[in-house]
């Protein structure tokens, strides 16, 4: 599947990308794509974000929304969600693979235990909030910056719906989960489980999300077996919070290799959808930009070919077919 990819496009951009890049879909040895990755802290995308930092740690003066930020403005109203704030900047460094030793030589961690409140009631970053996504990427960023986010872990515990999964939306009374906030949170417990290992309680919690999006094979209602959205087979990078299938299947491969299993089959019809979004040239569209503020664009504009794309696209089918040699 590699081999079928434009490798020579892919590896011609951003250390962020790149090593992955070689990393993944060329073979290349550590000492090739390590050094490449040590780049993403001196050059591109990486050193951009990091030369926007705040000395007091944050990023726009705020937790997840930049602290200009009027929401009743039309920007607001339009669902132009700001992404330029200390969370959304954190999940992209953390995401791209910047080592952690140079925000944790900042004292990040510390300076936002000391600074950076969520703007829901003013709670202490590292302690989380009531969104289940907003304390996915906590947990997640917060592991890889060395802060204790254990009482969040705990939180996930004690907040999974009775059908298996999550929903940002439980603060309202939903007491059905949601494919957005379940993918989500994985993410977070699986971030949790390869730091620390995890606990039987976290991995049956993360094994009960799994569950929920494999029985609706990642993009089907469980009542009626038809699509729950058009957006699930709608790839855009970056992801975001929102849910497609080619998302979901990336974080069903990081799972598959931790727990070193085989894709389950229950996959087969989501992958059918990345593959037939697939160009004869290898590659794959960006499907459409989210709206809202950003410090600067990292990928192709809608309707042209995605790096990133590209990566997540070729790189899930070479998973999924090595279930078969």
């Amino acid at each position: 599947m590699a081999s079928e990819a434009p490798i020579a496009w892919l590896r011609d951009s951003d250390p962020a990308l790149r090593w992955q890049v070689e990393r993944d879909l060329m073979g290349e040895p550590p000492e090739v794509w390590e050094a490449t990755r040590a780049r993403i802290a001196t050059e591109g995308f990486g050193a951009r974000l990091l030369a926007l930092q705040d000395p007091d740690g944050r990023w726009a003066g705020g937790a997840f929304f930049p602290s200009d930020f009027d929401f009743q403005s039309p920007e607001a109203a339009n669902g132009g969600q700001p992404w330029t704030a200390t969370t959304w900047t954190l999940d992209s460094l953390r995401e791209w693979g910047l080592d952690p030793a140079v925000l944790r030589e900042r004292r990040t961690a510390e300076l936002l235990a000391e600074n950076c409140y969520w703007e829901y009631e003013n709670l202490p970053y590292w302690d989380g909030e009531v969104d289940c996504c907003i304390n996915a990427w906590t947990v997640a960023n917060g592991l890889w910056l060395g802060a204790d986010i254990t009482g969040i872990v705990d939180w996930f515990i004690e907040h999974r719906l009775p059908d298996g999964g999550w929903n940002c939306e439980w603060v309202e009374g939903s007491t059905r989960s949601s494919f957005h906030s379940t993918l989500n949170s994985l993410k977070g417990l699986l971030a949790y489980e390869v730091a620390t290992g995890g606990t039987d309680a976290t991995r049956a919690a993360r094994h009960s999300g799994e569950e929920y999006l494999l029985q609706r094979a990642l993009f089907r209602r469980l009542s009626t077996g038809e699509p729950v959205a058009p957006w699930v087979d709608r790839f855009a990078y970056p992801f975001r919070w929102y849910y497609n299938v080619l998302n979901a299947a990336e974080y069903f491969r990081q799972a598959a290799l931790l727990d070193r299993a085989t894709p389950d089959p229950r996959m087969a019809d989501a992958i059918e959808l990345i593959r037939a979004a697939r160009r004869p040239d290898g590659t794959w569209l960006q499907a459409r930009r989210h709206p809202g503020r950003v410090w600067f664009e990292v990928d192709a504009p809608a309707g042209e070919p995605s790096k990133w794309l590209t990566l997540f696209g070729t790189r899930v089918l070479a998973w999924w077919g090595s279930r078969t040699r």
